[in-house]
């Protein structure tokens, strides 16, 4: 596969993993694989002389390929179909580090001993976006910031969704999720103060502390001040509360 076609795969992996981010409160970032530095590249070169000086002023080329003294491949600079790219090898060929300006933003990618994306750093439309793997070339650790605020997410073992902290709309949220990703404790602090949240494996809420608002069986709202105190049923119809 060339590197022109890794490039295309790794755009079209960070428009699925935008998606889902928005799904994530507007978060996050982006699960890619390596790229491999392969291939011998055939480059023509123009030189412009320097009047009267006999030096190259201009160089102009497809590609460069730089080989260390055993004629292994370390570094290249060259262009694909969206962009520029440089890639760095060490002295066993594996891929370490590249920079690229792709279709989505310019990325960074830094790979480990194995060829394993353990750090990744793009700028996109919503924008900057920053990942961080572990050995199993799996996110666990992702930054990044959008329109609606800053954002932190944090992966488990099974590569779910484990909690959240952001800032979305002005609203500080905290929320941690169970092994299948379900938000199961929610904490923020809105403009009517801070409210704490528990729920159920099935998403619904089974305590309540803080400014709260629910609606009752006949469809009427109801809106708890922040000294409350609620409890929850299984088919979410309040069974206990406290007000003061």
């Amino acid at each position: 596969m060339t590197i022109e076609e890794r490039l295309e795969n790794m755009e079209r992996e960070l428009g699925c993993q935008k998606r889902r981010n928005r799904c994530l409160l507007g978060a996050i970032l982006v699960l890619l694989g390596g790229l491999v530095v392969a291939g011998v590249f055939k480059t023509t070169v123009t030189t412009a002389q320097a009047q009267g000086a006999g030096t190259a002023k201009e160089i102009r080329a497809n590609k460069f390929v730089l080989e260390d003294g055993n004629g292994k491949r370390r570094a290249e600079l060259g262009i694909f179909e969206d962009g520029p790219f440089l890639a760095l090898s060490d002295k066993n060929g594996k891929n370490r580090a590249w920079l690229a300006v792709a279709k989505e933003g310019p990325c960074l990618g830094l790979y480990d001993e194995k060829g394993k994306n353990r750090v990744w750093l793009h700028i996109g439309k919503d924008g900057p976006m920053l990942s961080l793997s572990d050995e199993k070339d799996q996110s666990c650790v992702m930054l990044s910031t959008s329109k609606d605020g800053p954002a932190l997410s944090l992966w488990g073992d099974t590569g779910k969704i484990r909690a959240m902290l952001g800032i979305i709309k002005d609203v500080p949220a905290l929320t941690l999720c169970d092994a299948n990703a379900n938000y199961r404790v929610v904490l923020g602090v809105g403009q009517d103060g801070p409210t704490l949240l528990l729920r159920d494996e099935n998403g619904k809420d089974r305590f309540a502390a803080g400014k709260t608002t629910t609606v009752s069986p006949d469809g009427k709202t109801i809106e708890y001040p922040e000294s409350s105190l609620i409890l929850f049923g299984p088919d979410g119809k309040v069974i206990w509360s406290a007000i003061k």
